[in-house]
């Protein structure tokens, strides 16, 4: 396999992909949140990386061109939110609520957390960029003198949780309208909670594409000030 992969022009991106429609088949067989696409491709990749002892940067160098298409994938989501733009227009107050309130929300628990296990500074810049697209976080979590890697990794982890258990947080807690499911799913879990916010309908993805978007801009302010409480 590690020869494979070096020789290999796009063996990890098929790696990738391979883990990612074995997640898709053991959810559509099983139906449980666990069974989630991205978690279990994580999985998959990871078991291979270690059985066959092969370094991260052998699998990065034919995987990486997955990572090339989030930004032109996350583009692509102003599509279903123009479908739904006499939506949005009508219900404009309560998203700009909804979303200064998610953010807020963010950054506010991180910084009680934080405070709450004793994190350095370091640490707690670098859990701040949670809830946003990696693009953005990344970005955020160097200005501020994070650990970008770990930053990644906790972007990653808070998408898939929102993916697993957003729609069931949404249903104990009585959320019934469409536009405040989606904007909750990508206020909390940017792009992979949008994917699960899609298939819960139109609206919802609509809804949660806009929240991407802008919870990563107020995040990019929001940051820098909440950076100076710790």
């Amino acid at each position: 396999m590690k020869e494979f992969l070096d020789v290999s022009l796009f063996g990890g991106a098929v790696l990738s992909l391979v883990g990612y429609e074995i997640g898709l088949i053991l959810k559509k067989k099983f139906k449980m949140a666990v069974f989630n696409p991205l978690l279990i491709g994580v999985i998959c990749v990871i078991a291979v990386l270690v059985v066959g002892n092969i370094s991260y940067e052998s699998y990065n160098q034919s995987g990486k061109y997955i990572s090339y298409l989030l930004t032109p994938a996350t583009v692509c989501l102003a599509v279903p939110l123009y479908e739904q733009l006499e939506l949005l227009k009508k219900n404009l107050k309560a998203v700009a609520a909804g979303l200064i309130s998610g953010v807020l929300a963010s950054l506010v628990g991180v910084l009680i957390l934080a405070k709450l296990f004793g994190l350095s500074h370091e640490q707690y810049v670098t859990m701040l960029p949670k809830s946003i697209t990696t693009a953005i976080g990344m970005g955020i979590s160097e200005e501020l003198g994070g650990i970008v890697t770990i930053t990644v990794a906790v972007i990653i982890v808070t998408g898939i949780l929102g993916n697993m258990i957003g729609e069931t947080v949404c249903k104990v807690f009585h959320i019934e309208e469409p536009v405040a499911k989606g904007l909750a799913l990508g206020a909390a879990s940017h792009a992979i909670g949008t994917a699960r916010a899609m298939e819960m309908g139109p609206v919802e993805g609509a809804m949660s594409s806009l929240a991407i978007a802008v919870a990563g801009l107020l995040t990019v302010v929001g940051a820098s000030v909440f950076a100076g409480f710790m």
